[in-house]
């Protein structure tokens, strides 16, 4: 994968960077080298911009006016490179287009290199009506097309991929990008905020480090063992073994930490399954805290499934209220119609893909055929899930009543227990003590590429146990760097960007 210079971009690309909808302010961004000298004829600025200055602008409403002729006036330069002092080197104002004002806004010139993408980079901060912000579009179009550049709309994560393009940031950083925009808790944000200060690849830097000395030293004995070194010696087979053993260490602790990582990324899903009135709903309304789902005495009042979001110690877990499952689920089954029969069936396809599954069982009721079929199953070793028991309507015990002999007691009425089963659900979800500990792997792609590193490096440790040459050794040390390369994206393929980026918001 080729990296690019700082402002190597051949085309210059613009996108609305505010979501969709109203509001107060709307940002259009045009990145590459010929956003100043579009922009230029899109504003009409009180004097010459700079780098890195805000400056109030008019807007201007090119849709039934002549664009200006380039011809007549040139701006600035269509591809401004740095001056020895790039930070004051102003730039011509536009001599006073005759087009009506459409809005006020505030822009800002970042000059390559010095910009997020690492091209020149024009921000315009207008009123965020979409009837502004879309003429802005068409008007970076259509100057573009009079002055004879390519400018076109980006694409989705574009600008942040040619950051990484242009070496401002490694691809887990980029990704991190993605992470804290997407972000719905606070923990969230912190760690993505971790990620893109670099945390993930600072965890790799030793390990990858003392993989590069170990190749050093293998390589230089080889020409030493061929003669062309006289005062290098061969690195015996223990020395090697304790090199890939220190560091296989650290990064086998990377990789023990990818579930907590992609717990906290993409959160979970936890379905409440049990019979009817069993006090599923009012269970859910609990670990909510509020009331969502709507709960009454009578039998099949949830008839379909009912999701929810909250976050439990920064994770965000997606929570499901599901239809009581009884007997006599088959079509016709006396006492059940067919809208809580296509419920039922809802219900054990939650069951079927949640990451937890809490089975919600009344205290004061004997256990029903269908728990006891669904208990079975959880704890099949075939079709084992994890899963809790929550013994449910404490509160209904005679007084003085042990308590339950297995299971988490609880009562969605008073609240007694809700705290233990919170704790129970982290510890299930492998949450328990917090997730935020700083450089944690979260995407399977980071996943995979520590992975190929750590199996890299045993076949490595093998081959050196085995006394083979130390020719094939390096091989698989090689092999393992490519790997580590490729978390970073130093060597990641174009396919692979293409996926990663195609995620992002178009603006960004």
């Amino acid at each position: 994968m080729k990296m690019l210079e700082p402002g190597a971009a051949v085309d210059t690309i613009v996108a609305i960077s505010t979501p969709p909808g109203r509001g107060g302010i709307g940002i259009v961004r045009l990145a590459g080298p010929a956003a100043l000298s579009v922009a230029q004829r899109l504003l009409r600025v009180p004097r010459p911009l700079e780098h890195a200055r805000v400056q109030r602008a008019e807007v201007l409403d090119l849709s039934d006016s002549e664009l200006p002729d380039p011809d007549l006036h040139d701006p600035g330069p269509r591809d401004p490179s740095p001056a020895p002092e790039p930070f004051s080197r102003p730039h011509e104002v536009n001599p006073g287009a005759t087009a009506r004002v459409l809005d006020q806004a505030l822009v800002t010139l970042f000059l390559a290199p010095h910009s997020y993408t690492g091209d020149t980079v024009v921000e315009i901060a207008a009123h965020g009506s979409p009837v502004v912000l879309s003429a802005l579009l068409r008007g970076a179009l259509d100057v573009g097309a009079a002055l004879g550049t390519a400018v076109r709309l980006a694409q989705p994560g574009e600008f942040t991929r040619r950051a990484f393009l242009a070496g401002k940031m490694d691809l887990t950083q980029a990704e991190a990008v993605h992470d804290l925009i997407a972000a719905q808790t606070l923990d969230q944000a912190r760690v993505a905020a971790q990620q893109m200060g670099g945390a993930l690849a600072q965890r790799v830097t030793p390990p990858k480090g003392d993989l590069l000395h170990l190749i050093a030293l293998l390589e230089a004995g080889m020409d030493f063992a061929s003669g062309e070194l006289d005062d290098v010696e061969t690195v015996p087979p223990a020395q090697i073994e304790a090199a890939i053993a220190s560091i296989t260490n650290p990064l086998q602790e990377l990789e023990a930490g990818f579930r907590r990582g992609q717990l906290l990324r993409q959160g979970a899903a936890i379905a409440l399954i049990g019979p009817p009135n069993a006090g599923k709903s009012s269970l859910f309304n609990r670990l909510l805290e509020r009331d969502r789902a709507i709960v009454t005495p009578l039998p099949g009042t949830t008839r379909d499934t009912v999701e929810e979001s909250l976050a439990l110690d920064g994770i965000p877990l997606r929570l499901i209220d599901t239809a009581g499952l009884r007997e006599g689920t088959h079509p016709g089954a006396v006492g059940i119609d067919l809208a809580e029969q296509q419920g039922i069936q809802r219900s054990r396809q939650a069951l079927a893909d949640a990451d937890l599954v809490l089975l919600v069982h009344d205290v004061t009721l004997a256990w029903t055929e269908s728990e006891r079929e669904i208990a079975a199953a959880l704890g099949d070793p075939v079709t084992a899930r994890p899963h809790l028991l929550v013994i449910n309507k404490v509160d209904l015990l005679p007084a003085g009543a042990p308590p339950p002999s297995s299971g988490i007691g609880a009562s969605a009425l008073t609240g007694e227990g809700i705290a233990t089963l919170r704790a129970a659900i982290l510890d299930q979800l492998g949450a328990s003590g917090g997730v935020a500990e700083a450089g944690l792997l979260n995407t399977l792609r980071q996943q995979e590429a520590v992975r190929n590193a750590l199996a890299a490096l045993a076949d490595a440790g093998r081959a050196n146990a085995g006394g083979l040459p130390h020719e094939l050794i390096l091989m698989d040390l090689h092999r393992a760097l490519q790997a580590l390369d490729s978390l970073t994206g130093a060597t990641t393929p174009d396919d692979i960007l293409e996926r990663i980026f195609s995620t992002f918001c178009i603006g960004k």
